[in-house]
């Protein structure tokens, strides 16, 4: 009966040893190495990166007439790229614009002229954008084709009055202009080396009044800007230099002039603002200011 017990006895015992050898071989085995994983780790989640914020507001310009083609396709470029921002326009012509961006009445002002001293001295600095030629424009039926710098400054302080003395019909000139203050006149006054001495027989307010009164009377001569003359008038060579992009760029055309933005030193734009200053002087805004006509600085 002992032997029976004793027999029972073991089994019972080599049956426990052999359930904790398994389970302990199901089981690792603790560790106290922080390096080891611990059993029950599970991978860790791929974080998702976050979304650049969306930019959003208002783009304020003020300014130059003769700048409408560029700034409205470096406007709308923008736009297109940033849809929850607002860009806007005012063509006032360069004074304006200049001191609307003094008074911060607009983000950017816009000037078809470099600033002067004393506009500089009063806080405002100066971005060259780009460079844009002056074409000397006559109405298409008009006989001359090409003036020097001396005929033109001849023609605008009264010297030469009548087209026949440069090689065109029997006929009285007449002068076409800019307004006081605007960037496109001082351009070509200065350029031309007649600064107030032109005897106006008009003066307009905008690139787009010059160019339809030149269009409209064959005995008419105007200045514009290159990148808005349209084939209602006819521009003439300079010096036997045709005006385009090209002679602007390789400096061989005498007549051209800056684009500039305007800025007012020490304040900072808003972001929107600030973001499209950024694009519109940077590499990627050259084909855009290219295709507008005018020559990316």
């Amino acid at each position: 009966m002992k032997h029976v017990i004793c027999t029972l006895l073991c089994l019972v015992m080599v049956l426990t040893l052999a359930a904790c050898g398994q389970k302990s071989a199901e089981a690792p085995a603790a560790t106290n190495d922080p390096a080891a994983p611990a059993a029950t780790d599970a991978p860790a989640p791929t974080e998702t990166p976050a979304a650049p914020a969306k930019l959003s507001g208002t783009v304020s310009t003020d300014g130059s007439t003769s700048m409408e083609k560029v700034i409205g396709a470096l406007g709308e470029a923008f736009m297109e790229a940033n849809p929850g921002v607002t860009f806007t326009y005012n063509p006032t012509g360069s004074g304006t614009g200049i001191q609307a961006a003094s008074e911060g009445r607009c983000d950017i002002g816009l000037s078809s002229r470099a600033l002067k001293e004393e506009e500089k001295a009063s806080g405002l600095t100066e971005t060259v954008l780009a460079y844009d030629g002056i074409a000397v424009i006559v109405n298409p039926e008009n006989g001359v084709k090409d003036l020097t710098l001396a005929q033109i400054a001849d023609i605008y302080t009264g010297k030469i009055t009548n087209w026949s003395e440069v090689g065109g019909s029997d006929a009285e000139i007449v002068l076409v202009g800019r307004e006081a203050g605007s960037g496109t006149r001082s351009g070509f006054e200065e350029i031309v080396g007649v600064k107030d001495a032109c005897l106006y027989r008009q003066e307009l307010s905008s690139t787009g009044d010059v160019i339809a009164t030149v269009a409209q009377n064959p005995n008419a001569i105007g200045y514009a800007s290159l990148a808005s003359v349209k084939d209602t008038v006819k521009a003439v060579k300079v010096g036997g230099v045709v005006p385009s992009e090209a002679t602007v760029k390789d400096g061989t055309y005498a007549i051209q002039r800056p684009f500039v933005l305007v800025t007012k030193e020490g304040v900072a734009l808003s972001e929107a603002a600030q973001a499209f200053f950024d694009y519109v002087t940077s590499p990627d805004a050259a084909a855009v200011i290219t295709a507008a006509g005018v020559v990316p600085a």
